[in-house]
């Protein structure tokens, strides 16, 4: 049994013991908004993982002339959804002269593209519905016409998914061998 002083005046005037009086007199509104702060942060940054990541991918551009005028892309790119219920790809494609000629791909059907800054975005129905962990290999191919006209330029491939594999292939023509050849990476 505890000894009591009498003498002293009493410093916990509270009914309660000293911890429970702790527990009452903490801040609880504000604890609860920083855990909400932090709950909503850590959702956001898993649902900004995107609708897929890509296992492999492939790109080939092949110029067919010297001068330029003809070229073919062609893309492969394996992928596997991260979510339920996608109906969805989206490609894109950028460049010089006029790109996207006879656009081909599968699986999928190209039924919309739109231009947004200095790329176009083409919406690939996937005509059934894939969930998470489903995986699909994309063949992609189309033409370029007028696209390589300059003796000096570059050609680029942007990475905005989370990815494993990457391969990255540009052939010339015997009579336009390349003169230079450098690789930049930049994380943005």
């Amino acid at each position: 049994m505890p000894i009591i002083d009498q003498n002293r005046p009493n410093s916990n005037p509270s009914p309660f013991p000293r911890w429970i009086d702790i527990i009452l007199n903490l801040p609880w509104p504000e604890m609860a908004g920083e855990i909400w702060q932090i709950g909503k942060k850590v959702m956001k940054g898993l649902s900004s993982e995107g609708m897929y990541e890509v296992l492999d991918y492939e790109t080939t551009l092949k110029l067919h002339d010297a001068k330029g005028t003809k070229a073919t892309l062609k893309k492969r790119e394996k992928v596997r959804y991260l979510q339920d219920n996608i109906i969805a790809y989206q490609d894109q494609a950028w460049g010089d002269g006029k790109i996207l000629q006879n656009y081909r791909c599968k699986p999928g059907v190209a039924v919309d593209k739109y231009r947004s800054s200095y790329k176009t975005h083409i919406l690939i129905s996937l005509r059934e519905v894939k969930n998470r962990g489903d995986i699909d290999e994309f063949n992609i191919q189309w033409g370029i016409s007028r696209g390589f006209l300059s003796p000096t330029g570059f050609w680029g491939t942007d990475v905005d998914h989370r990815t494993e594999l990457v391969k990255v292939e540009v052939v010339f023509p015997k009579n336009r061998p390349p003169m230079k050849i450098s690789v930049l990476e930049k994380n943005l």
